[in-house]
Formats: C-alpha cells, sequence, structure tokens
C-alpha cells in the first residue's frame, strides 16, 4: 500500500491565506472517515468538514457541487482517498498547490496478488478479471489496487503521520500537539489490528462470501478465505448486473453452507445483493455489514471496533 501526499507548500493567487497561530486549520475530507482521522490528529487545533458524510450514500455515485468546490478551494489541508474512489476530489484540486494528503497515490499502485495467493483470486478489482468492463463514474478506478483503504489499519496509521507532518507545516508552533495526537490515534488503530490478529488466530481460513470488496484488506488481515466468484463483486462494484453463472455460484455457495459468514456492504445494494442476503438469512448464516462511511455520530476508532466485533460474533458462531 503506498500512502502519497501532493505536493504542497506555497501559496499562490486564489489560495487562503495561511491560519493564524490561534486561527482553526481549516481542512476538508472526501468523506468522513478521513475526515474523522483527521479530526483526531488536528483536535481542537482543526475545523474539519467532510463533503460526503451521509451513512447511507454510496460515495462510488457521488457527484460533487458547486459548494463542494467551494469549500475545497477555501480550505488549508485537503485530504483525500484517492485511487479512483473519490475522483471529483482530484478534479476540483486540478493543478492546484494545495497542501493535500492522499491515502493511496494512484500512480504507484499496489501490484495485484499473484493468481492462488490469498486474497487474489478474490476480492473484485484485485483478482485482475472483469466480467463486465466499468462505466460511468467507475470508469476513472484504478483496478491494480483495491481503494477501500480505510480497512488497511497499517494505511490508516500511515495518513494519520502524513496529515500530522501537513498540518505541522501549516501551523509549527502546533507540530508537536499534532504529532502527539497521532501517535495517540495509531495507538488505538494498534489496538483494533491486535483483535484483527486475535481473529486470524482463531478462524484462520474460514470461508466468507462478500457482496463488494469494500472490507478486502480486513479480511486479510483476518486471514480468512474469500470464495466469492472475482465476476461477481467486480460486477457489483461496477453497478453492473453478474452473470447468471456467478449469482448462481452464489447462491449454491450459500446453500450449501459453503461459507460461515457474508460482508455485506449495504451502501452498494442492490436487488442481486438482497437476495443473496436473504438466502444467508434463510440458511442462518450471519451477515455483517460492512460500509464505507461512518454512522453518525461514531469515530474511525468506534466504527472500525463495532465492525470487528461484528465479524468476531459472527465467526464465533
Amino acid at each position: 500500500m503506498t500512502v502519497g501526499v501532493i505536493a504542497l507548500t506555497g501559496c499562490s493567487a486564489g489560495q487562503p491565506a495561511a491560519p493564524g497561530p490561534d486561527d482553526k486549520v481549516k481542512v476538508v475530507a472526501s468523506t468522513s472517515v478521513w475526515g474523522s482521522v483527521a479530526q483526531a490528529v488536528g483536535g481542537d487545533a482543526v475545523e474539519v468538514e467532510s463533503i460526503i458524510n451521509d451513512a447511507g450514500a454510496d460515495p462510488h455515485s457521488y457527484e460533487s457541487s458547486p459548494q463542494d468546490a467551494a469549500k475545497i478551494s477555501d480550505a488549508n489541508l485537503v485530504v483525500l482517498n484517492g485511487g479512483g474512489y473519490d475522483e471529483f476530489m482530484t478534479q476540483i484540486l486540478g493543478q492546484s498547490a494545495k497542501p493535500t494528503v492522499q491515502a493511496v497515490d494512484s500512480e504507484h499502485p499496489e501490484p495485484a496478488p499473484a493468481e492462488g495467493e490469498h486474497g487474489g483470486e478474490h476480492g473484485g478489482e484485485h483478482a485482475g478479471e472483469h466480467a463486465e468492463e466499468p462505466h460511468g463514474e467507475h470508469a476513472g478506478h484504478d483496478h491494480s489496487v483495491n481503494e477501500h483503504v480505510w480497512y488497511d489499519l497499517h494505511a490508516v496509521h500511515e495518513v494519520a503521520d502524513k496529515i500530522a507532518a501537513e498540518l505541522g507545516r501549516i501551523q509549527p508552533a502546533k507540530a508537536q500537539q499534532f504529532e502527539a495526537n497521532a501517535a495517540g490515534f495509531e495507538q488505538q488503530v494498534a489496538g483494533l489490528e491486535k483483535r484483527v490478529g486475535e481473529i486470524a488466530a482463531a478462524h484462520q481460513g474460514k470461508p466468507v462470501i462478500v457482496t463488494e470488496p469494500v472490507a478486502h484488506y480486513m479480511i486479510e488481515s483476518a486471514k480468512l478465505n474469500d470464495v466469492t466468484p472475482p465476476s461477481f463483486v467486480n460486477a457489483i462494484e461496477a453497478e453492473t448486473d453478474p452473470s447468471a453463472a456467478a449469482v448462481a455460484d452464489v447462491q449454491n455457495a450459500i446453500n450449501g453452507r459453503q461459507a460461515v459468514a457474508v460482508i455485506y456492504n449495504p451502501q452498494t445494494e442492490s436487488p442481486v445483493t438482497r437476495n443473496v442476503r436473504t438466502a444467508a438469512d434463510a440458511q442462518r448464516i450471519p451477515v455483517v455489514e460492512m460500509t464505507e462511511t461512518l454512522p453518525e455520530g461514531a469515530g474511525y476508532v468506534q466504527w472500525m471496533d463495532a465492525q470487528i466485533t461484528a465479524l468476531q460474533g459472527a465467526l464465533n458462531r
């Protein structure tokens, strides 16, 4: 996983004035996930606004507005996901020299795992097999990398460090405060990593089905075996219909109880995925919801902790 910072210092025409030592740093994030990380690092020295903060929204389908562009223009720091996930942010930023932290450096994507390697034959865009070519807002996605990097807890560590470094450049007098906040946040994330490691120790190799590859990195870290046909998850993420054969394979796996849990993304729900969930409920296979944005009122650590708890509970059943 590559975490990048888009270059960044300096002020040009149209850039907001640098905040004074007693002013809050204005941070705009593409989603509530990265907004929460920025808030944890910045503490009371920052004012964070997330463009996408609706817990029920599908960020893949988001279309930006002039108001979004104005918010980004007024920001002192922008935090985005990258990897084609929030392409609207890149388009708004254009050639701006605005300080920007990007979680995925899409120019240097993670190579796809070799066929047969854990997670390689599954996990949506990781597989390199595409039953359907993406279209519409998905056309810009880089399919050599799974862009849902907030489920890669180590990558979140790195993003927190980058945010602290950029905030420290913007307000040097508070650089140590930002570094300390990042260290405290990373300690909490390390606790989450430990819990995922406990899942791996207890449940390594257990088969799961996913409706969309949002939680690929957590499934991989937990050493679970994603048995979903790649063409199925690729089609769901690209908002196209999976082939009849792929749907049948998933239904047969569920009816044959070949998976111990279904990982379900309600933000990319479709009639096909609802049928998968209904079949899992009928077979009493636990369904674990893993989402792309935070529930209202939750922070990143609280949200991840709840999802890890739900996964652990499902596997223990």
